[in-house]
């Protein structure tokens, strides 16, 4: 938690003086517009909520009323592949183009190996952004939506790909590379977004320091020979606990158990996915929220 208070400082101070909300873009895409995030610490809180817009209040009422979270009955259905079926409108194929337009495709090495799997890696990429950066994640498992608590639930979702590409060996290992550079691009973005220009590759190296820490930390919560409730105890650390937390607090509890059980199933269902899908990025993360607002019942 020590590093968190050094990156905190700096962030916290540029965000005293603009918002944060388009600190949370994908990579080469247009991001749907976001509601302004809060501040990094408790220091900047109060100018990060009267930054807000004022127009969010408005979007929220014609959104309808939204379906009701019951923690303690979600993600306890057993696992399932997370690949995309065929006709779904959210695959990604590569374009099939014929004649000249293909013989210039090919000298120009878009269909190499290399070319399919950097533009794989991309989507990949883009699903995890598009779990990490929406609203119903932050609303499920209770969090504020800060740089912090953004970033560490980015850190778990790209663990769990990367784990799941360890399983395929050198190529799982080699294509989730590509995925590492993507990400420290965006998190790059991120942050000088976020305001911090100078000394921004310090910064960078507390965050690369960040990402390393959890992702032993969560190897070591789901080996075989951990407790049950390592992994929750971690996911408290990484994901909820604020500077100087000894213990973790009650009211809490719930929704990190909750998220607990979110990050074990996930790693298994992803193990479930197979090798073409984890490499195309045709798959999609567990759905948060029932897309019906009338649902009351959680998807999985």
């Amino acid at each position: 938690m020590s590093r968190w208070r050094a990156a905190s400082a700096r962030i916290s101070a540029a965000a005293e003086s603009r918002l944060l909300s388009r600190a949370f873009s994908e990579v080469g895409r247009t991001p749907a517009p976001q509601p302004p995030c809060r501040a990094f610490s408790k220091a900047s809180a109060a100018a990060a909520a009267s930054s807000r817009s004022p127009s969010a209040p408005a979007t929220s009422a014609t959104a309808g009323p939204r379906p009701e979270v019951r923690l303690n009955s979600m993600f306890l259905s057993k696992p399932c592949s997370l690949a995309l079926p065929p006709d779904s409108p959210l695959r990604v194929e590569d374009p099939q183009f014929e004649g000249i337009k293909r013989f210039m495709l090919t000298l120009l090495l878009f269909y190499s190996k290399q070319s399919k799997s950097i533009r794989g890696a991309n989507v990949v990429y883009h699903r995890i952004t598009s779990q990490v950066d929406k609203s119903d994640i932050h609303d499920v498992f209770q969090l504020e939506k800060t740089f912090k608590t953004t970033f560490s639930l980015l850190v778990l979702h790209m663990w769990l790909i990367l784990r799941r590409l360890k399983e395929e060996g050198k190529d799982g290992v080699k294509f989730g590379q590509y995925i590492y550079e993507i990400y420290n691009h965006d998190v790059e973005l991120r942050v000088s977004k976020a305001g911090v220009n100078l000394l921004l590759t310090k910064w960078m190296k507390e965050l690369e320091k960040i990402f390393y820490g959890n992702i032993v930390k969560y190897d070591t919560a789901i080996s075989p020979e951990a407790r049950q409730e390592d992994l929750v105890n971690v996911i408290w650390r990484n994901v909820y606990a604020e500077e100087g937390s000894e213990a973790m607090d009650a009211a809490a509890a719930p929704a990190i158990q909750a998220l607990a059980r979110y990050t074990r199933r996930e790693a298994t269902c992803l193990s479930l996915t197979d090798k073409e899908a984890m490499f195309s990025g045709n798959f999609k993360f567990t759905t948060l929220l029932p897309s019906a607002p009338s649902s009351s019942k959680p998807v999985r």
